[in-house]
């Protein structure tokens, strides 16, 4: 005999939600902890790696944005990332020769 069915309610799927977030945070700095061994170990191009954690958050920030929940806070804290994402490449760069 099968069991009784679970009824999907706000809670489900709070809880399904939330699974998928820590699943995609796991997968996320997972392939930028291959990139940085890749790169600095064994001395392989990593693009990939990072082109797919970059096109992974791009669709989240796509769907979220279509679905118009992004805010102020969410524009300046992107910008803000970007900003000390770009310094810390360019002191790697310049301070790696």
């Amino acid at each position: 005999m099968n069991p009784p069915l679970l009824e999907r309610d706000e809670r489900v799927v709070m809880v399904e939600n939330a699974s998928y977030r820590w699943a995609c945070q796991v997968l996320s700095f997972g392939l930028l902890m291959d990139a940085v061994y890749r790169s600095w170990v064994r001395h392989e191009s990593t693009w990939d790696l990072l082109g797919l954690v970059i096109v992974g958050g791009g669709v989240a920030a796509a769907y979220q944005g279509n679905n118009r929940i992004l805010g102020r806070r969410w524009a300046r804290t992107v910008g803000a990332a970007a900003i000390l994402a770009a310094v810390i490449a360019l002191l790697i760069v310049l301070f790696r020769r």
